[in-house]
């Protein structure tokens, strides 16, 4: 067990008494760089991410900038909160987001955001990837986020899911190395991802 466990077990058992909010915020505090959410009901604790994981996140992030997407009626944001419908406590902070310009003029559940003004959130996959594909592709649905897209380091993939509902989205295309993942222009203009590109940052050099 690494000190890392340790301390974070140490910090719940402190917190037992606290709200799950107010236990996420405190864990927050104590173990920077560390990402806790409230998804359905379950607190989820995520380590910092890993050097390849932000190389990833930045070689997403610059066809977006390229296309337009973070001047006039967008913004392209790093881990920026979003309120989700489960329950008064609950948000996500995804990876990566495409957001109103305004979104700074909804803020919902204390400092996250209103789900009516993400219009994709991304999440690069790490230790915990079974929450970003499965745990969180039914809250975004739920919250009405028209696009969700997932780099899945582990299994060398790039989901593409639209059209939200209760129970998760209606359009799931998968999309391998070699491939162009293509963003639907609804989130403020086209966007395609290349696949092979985006897999290799996110890998170790070795």
């Amino acid at each position: 067990m690494s000190a890392a466990t340790v301390e974070y077990s140490q910090h719940v058992h402190e917190t037992e008494s606290m709200t799950l909010r107010e236990t996420a915020d405190h864990i927050m505090e104590r173990l920077p760089g560390y990402r806790a959410e409230i998804i359905g009901g379950i607190l989820t604790v995520t380590p910092a991410p890993d050097g390849p994981h932000s190389r990833a996140l930045t070689t997403l992030m610059l066809p977006f900038l390229a296309a337009g997407l973070h001047d006039g009626e967008t913004a392209v944001l790093q881990g920026i909160g979003v309120w989700l419908p489960g329950g008064p406590e609950e948000y996500a902070i995804p990876d990566l987001a495409v957001v109103d310009a305004d979104f700074d003029e909804h803020v919902s559940n204390g400092t996250n955001h209103d789900p009516a003004v993400f219009r994709l959130v991304l999440e690069v996959t790490s230790s915990n990837y079974n929450n970003d594909l499965k745990l969180k592709t039914v809250a975004y649905a739920k919250a009405r986020i028209p696009v969700y897209v997932i780099v899945d380091r582990k299994h060398n993939r790039v989901h593409v899911l639209t059209e939200p509902g209760e129970e998760g989205y209606g359009s799931h295309r998968v999309h391998a190395p070699g491939e162009r993942a293509v963003i639907p222009e609804s989130v403020g203009a086209g966007v395609e991802l290349d696949v092979a590109a985006v897999l290799k940052a996110g890998r170790a050099r070795t």
